[in-house]
C-alpha cells in the first residue's frame, strides 16, 4: 500500500538511542529519510498481517486437502452445540 495522498496525519514513535541508529544507518542505504523507512516498512508489514487474515495460498496438495475437509458431511457434535448455546463470559 503506496504512501501517497495529502499527509496530515502524524505518527509519534519513542524508540532508544541505539534504536533510532539502526533506523538512521537503514533509511541512508535506502536513500530515504527515516520518516520515509519507517511509512514504507510498516505499511509492508501492516500489508502482510492484514493479508494474512484475508488470503491463504495451498499448493496443489494442500488445496485437494482442503476441498475434501469441505466437502465431508456435517456432523453433529453435541459438546459443540451446548457450548456455543450457553451464555458466554462476555454476555
Amino acid at each position: 500500500m503506496p504512501a501517497t495522498g495529502r499527509k496530515n496525519e502524524r505518527v509519534d514513535v519513542r524508540v532508544t538511542a541505539a534504536a533510532k541508529e539502526t533506523l538512521q544507518r537503514a533509511a541512508a542505504l535506502s536513500h530515504k529519510n527515516v520518516s520515509e523507512f519507517l511509512l514504507d516498512a510498516g505499511l509492508q508489514a501492516a500489508s502482510e498481517r492484514l493479508a494474512d487474515r484475508r488470503i491463504f495460498a495451498l499448493d496443489e496438495a494442500g488445496w485437494q486437502a482442503f476441498q475434501e475437509i469441505l466437502d465431508r458431511p456435517v456432523e453433529h457434535k453435541p459438546r459443540l452445540a451446548r457450548l456455543l448455546s450457553e451464555p458466554g463470559a462476555l454476555d
